[in-house]
């Protein structure tokens, strides 16, 4: 097998998960069998307990598994067969003291490996050119002589750059790197991941500018479609990225700009207006001028009133809605509340003497301990109905296969009194015990899911419920579903 390993300097998200994912991606689509690996260097942590705040969002494989976003390993090819070639990516900053174990792992393996089996990509910085025009290369010198000193020598070199880097910037960072000019290559600065472009030795490797329709002509889109994405966690955006890039992709895929706006669910509480009037009226602002409403995942008490004060927003206004693993939870229970007239209606999660507990710990949950006790991975959800929206947005399947990261469900044994006001369980799992998708009669798009769908989510393969949720807020669901889920060939 042959090895790539990307490595980084000067800061944190320089750009080495583009150059990974776009290097497997392209070696790919040549008929070769990639896996790839992220490693970041937290040992003996829980990924699982990390508020996103400390590290992004959690990401979750298809293998019974977690890591912190992007620290996962990808399977193998369908096939099973062995892989050809392996692409590592080594998170951090080189030098931090918690990535030396790896760092001298492949420190002995590159000594040991056969010279063509192994190759170190470096990404680094070339700041913004000063007042007299010049491109800095100290930056790359320092973090390059780092790596070197830790026993790597990298074969390509890549600097984040806002303009193209000169033939003379390349020379300088060529005779104080110990590389050939040809083996620097510029990353530029985009505004969208999609539009990154190489130059260089490793541009002419791996050239990447993805040819998609949407490559070229985005920012000349006209239509916008506004969501609105309620959650606890949104002074920090990277705390959703999985949420936006999917909501991303669907925006792309029906030819609109996705205007994103983030509502720190505790502002539409009733404790903000006193508070803070004008951040409570502010936050109910934006969620009224959504043309569509989500609320993703998360944990913890804080802020779930405000959660459910933007659900019930969206079913009594008839906006088009998507709950995710706890968004869904929650409109169980908002429509407990409020439909079925449970007023105390709630999750053992927030009220553990509740009368009503809609929403309760799984059997395999350890309360009180928080570490590796979730349902993870991929699970099989059967549809239990031919009419359902979801399903119809699946290619009308009868089931479906997405990632779970979850420690509570709806309580399966008060499901039919639900049912019976409209709010329909059209998903559950292979034992028809845990209840996986919701989806709400007589209106446009109100649907929950248990599972994490934006996991699976490509620029090219739009994930159905943000697809959805993005057509329903243009008003263009029913056409799509008319032509068997199809888009429009503009």
């Amino acid at each position: 097998m042959k090895y790539i390993l990307v490595t980084g300097g000067v800061i944190s998200g320089i750009g080495k998960g583009i150059i990974a994912s776009s290097i497997g991606t392209i070696l790919k689509s040549c008929g070769l069998r990639v896996t790839a690996i992220k490693i970041d260097p937290y040992i003996n942590i829980d990924a699982g307990t990390f508020s996103p705040y400390e590290h992004v969002v959690p990401h979750i494989t298809d293998a019974v598994q977690e890591w912190v976003m992007n620290q996962a390993k990808v399977p193998v090819d369908d096939d099973r067969k062995e892989p050809q070639i392996c692409v590592i990516e080594l998170g951090g900053t080189i030098g931090d003291i918690e990535g030396m174990p790896f760092v001298e792992a492949f420190r002995q393996f590159q000594f040991k490996a056969k010279r063509e089996n192994f190759c170190n990509i470096h990404v680094s910085l070339v700041p913004q050119p000063n007042a007299t025009g010049e491109q800095k290369t100290k930056p790359t010198q320092n973090s390059v002589r780092a790596l070197r000193g830790l026993g790597l020598s990298p074969d390509l070199i890549v600097c984040r750059s806002a303009k193209p880097i000169e033939m003379a910037v390349k020379e300088k960072i060529s005779m104080f790197c110990h590389v050939e000019p040809e083996q620097v290559s510029t990353l530029l600065i985009v505004k969208y991941v999609f539009k990154a472009r190489l130059d260089g030795a490793l541009g002419n490797l791996v050239w990447w500018e993805v040819s998609l329709p949407m490559a070229g002509g985005y920012e000349r889109l006209l239509k916008v479609c506004s969501i609105a994405l309620v959650g606890k966690y949104t002074k920090l955006s990277d705390c959703y990225a999985s949420v936006f890039k999917a909501l991303e992709h669907s925006a792309l895929a029906i030819n609109h700009k996705l205007d994103l706006m983030y509502i720190d669910s505790t502002e539409l509480e009733r404790s903000t207006e006193v508070e803070n009037s004008v951040k409570y009226h502010q936050a109910w602002h934006k969620l009224c001028k959504a043309d569509g409403i989500l609320v993703p995942g998360g944990f913890g008490i804080r802020g779930t009133e405000g959660k459910l004060q933007a659900i019930s927003w969206a079913r009594t206004k008839k906006k088009p809605f998507l709950g995710v693993c706890l968004g869904m939870q929650l409109a169980v229970v908002e429509f407990a509340r409020n439909c079925l007239n449970w007023k105390d209606a709630n999750s053992t999660e927030f009220d553990p003497d509740t009368k009503n507990p809609v929403v309760i710990d799984m059997p395999e949950h350890n309360p009180g301990d928080m570490g590796g006790t979730m349902r993870l991975g991929k699970r099989r959800t059967v549809f239990k109905t031919q009419n359902s929206i979801l399903r119809k947005l699946y290619g009308d399947e009868t089931f479906v296969e997405e990632r779970h990261r979850h420690r509570y469900e709806v309580n399966p044994e008060l499901t039919h009194s639900f049912e019976e006001k409209g709010l329909k369980f059209v998903g559950h799992d292979t034992e028809g015990n845990r209840m996986e998708i919701i989806e709400l009669e007589n209106h446009p798009y109100f649907v929950g899911v248990q599972f994490h769908p934006e996991f699976s989510s490509r620029p090219m393969k739009p994930s159905p419920p943000y697809l959805g949720l993005l057509l329903a807020a243009t008003g263009t669901l029913n056409a799509y579903l008319q032509r068997g889920c199809k888009l429009s060939p503009r």
